[in-house]
């Protein structure tokens, strides 16, 4: 009952989290693009989020590795609360170079703070979950990470709605003052003991020697990447400043897409059974998944290309990237679940770590793509971009070992998967 409910702990502190994150993400975006902010320093306003995430997850699992994940779980809820009241005291009267530097200044805090509790959540499920048990792994890691997403996208819809009707600065006091008293609730109630290593891993450990761990990794890249480079800048811009959507359509648009995102992920194992016949994925379905994702996004592209102009592309904009969602959202799931099957024993939060570093990296390089491509070509290029990172997804995971025959999907019984 003890690994129940400290599993429910953090997984109720990364869903409030998960929250504020994705309302930020819209609040940041679309108040800085209505005071007239370009794609290209839109997507500036994320880099260090993004960057200082790459920091975070490298050096992250090794603190949590010695410490604890109850430190790097709280730690992380502090600082999205003080980087919320940061944010709010930016002034619209500042000189743009200055507006630009104070915000990346704040998400940057955001970006440490998003995985360290990113981290902390993730590797909680290895540790709480008995060894061995690669089903009901499979089934933990993608009800959490879909549950998380499916969140993520009610914090867009909810950043939107707070932007038009607390205004920017109430917005971020209301986030900060809910996340407060769950950082509180947090401190009270988790064991301190949580994800510490039984013999401290030292510092030059911390890029893994894990064939496996480093292969998914460089494929998580590109991967992330291949989101981002449409997600971030591009696609919320094209429907704000192409289509004419407001704060409230938009983020009601990217929620939409992140929940039906998140609860494919949270359904990937039920789906996957019944592909493989009760197998648990392995670097085939990676590689499979990848090359999927190219063409749709592919096919995507060439429909806003040839269609003629009226609600046609916006129509097929929005199918594609619905079809999109669930590709990715199992492609997602299936590499959440392999980092952990491929992480033994007290290296799982230094692997997880480094995993995520490369996850930040590739959100970092997309971020950066989204608003350079869109400047350049518009929302087709950012898709055109997406169609090569998909493809680099493929490549970076031909090395996967193709699956694991010898473990299968059973135990998770006919409604595995599930959201409950």
């Amino acid at each position: 009952m003890s690994a129940i409910r400290n599993y429910a702990l953090v997984t109720g502190a990364y869903w409030g989290f998960t929250l504020t994150d994705g309302a930020l993400r819209m609040l940041v975006l679309l108040h800085f693009h209505a005071l007239g902010f370009t794609p290209v320093a839109l997507a500036f306003l994320f880099l260090l989020y993004e960057f200082f995430g790459v920091v975070t997850n490298l050096l992250g699992g090794w603190i949590a590795s010695r410490m604890g994940l109850k430190v790097t779980l709280t730690g992380g809820l502090a600082l999205q609360v003080f980087a919320l009241v940061m944010l709010s005291l930016v002034q619209e009267r500042w000189p743009l170079a200055l507006s630009v530097g104070y915000v990346m200044a704040s998400q940057a805090l955001s970006g440490i703070a998003k995985d360290l509790t990113k981290m902390s959540a993730k590797t909680s499920v290895k540790v709480l979950v008995p060894a061995g048990e690669h089903g009901a792994l499979f089934r933990w890691v993608a009800v959490l990470t879909g549950s998380k997403n499916a969140l993520k996208g009610v914090g867009f819809f909810l950043g939107g709605v707070l932007l038009a009707t607390l205004g920017f600065r109430g917005a971020l006091w209301a986030m900060a003052a809910a996340l407060a008293l769950i950082l509180v609730g947090s401190m009270a109630s988790l064991p301190t003991e949580l994800g510490k290593a039984k013999s401290k891993n030292k510092l030059a450990q911390l890029l893994s020697k894990n064939r496996e761990v480093n292969v998914l990794s460089g494929a998580r890249f590109f991967l992330f990447g291949a989101r981002d480079v449409w997600f971030v800048v591009g696609v919320p811009v094209f429907l704000s400043a192409t289509l004419g959507w407001g704060f409230t359509r938009v983020g009601s648009f990217l929620a939409a897409w992140l929940i039906g995102y998140g609860f494919i992920q949270s359904a990937a194992p039920a789906v996957i059974r019944r592909v493989t016949g009760g197998e648990v994925p392995g670097g085939g379905a990676a590689r499979g998944l990848a090359l999927l994702l190219a063409a749709v996004m592919a096919l995507l592209a060439l429909g806003l290309r040839f269609l003629p102009s009226g609600s046609g592309p916006m129509f097929v904009l929005i199918v594609g990237l619905a079809v999109f969602g669930v590709v990715f959202a199992i492609n997602s799931s299936v590499h959440s679940y392999l980092i952990l099957a491929y992480s033994e024993g007290d290296k799982v939060a230094l692997n997880v770590g480094f995993y995520y570093m490369a996850n930040a990296g590739g959100r970092l390089v997309g971020s950066l793509l989204s608003g350079v491509l869109f400047q350049i070509g518009g929302v087709s290029a950012c898709l055109w971009g997406s169609v090569a990172l998909a493809l680099a997804t493929f490549a970076a995971s031909l090395p996967l070992p193709s699956g694991h025959p010898d473990v299968r999907l059973d135990a998770l019984g006919k409604d595995a998967g599930g959201g409950d």
